[in-house]
């Protein structure tokens, strides 16, 4: 299998607060693809899309599959990747004045790594970290 492309459906509650979140933080805003529906992201230098559907849209296109409450559990998680330890603080800070969840706070792991977990406002996890 060789897909055209890939990119992420995520559920969430509300569109105005997950497109709020994100441009606060500095994503680029999809907006070809942004609709009563859905709003979408680019993420990285590739511009990998990940668009943020109402849950029971997305439901309801899935035909039957449930999505559970990313504030307790995931499915996944992106890791966003960092040049540096400033730019890793810069990045937390960002999310916390956005609105977001520090779940692990900023700090050094293994070798030569320094990050962070964060959750969006519907709890969808990203992993942040400079290695």
């Amino acid at each position: 299998m060789k897909p055209k492309m890939i990119w992420a459906n995520l559920a969430v509650a509300n569109l105005e607060r997950t497109q709020k979140f994100y441009e606060a933080i500095g994503c680029t805003p999809n907006n070809p693809h942004t609709s009563n529906e859905l709003v979408s992201f680019f993420f990285g230098e590739n511009n990998f899309v990940i668009h943020f559907f109402l849950k029971n849209i997305l439901e309801t296109n899935v035909k039957g599959v449930a999505f559970g409450d990313s504030k307790t559990s995931n499915e996944i998680i992106f890791t966003l990747s960092a040049e540096n330890d400033e730019q890793v603080n810069q990045w937390a800070e960002d999310v916390e004045n956005a609105g977001g969840t520090i779940v692990s706070k900023p700090e050094h792991f293994g070798n030569h790594y320094y990050g962070f977990v964060f959750a969006d406002p519907d709890g969808h996890k990203f992993n942040v970290f400079k290695m």
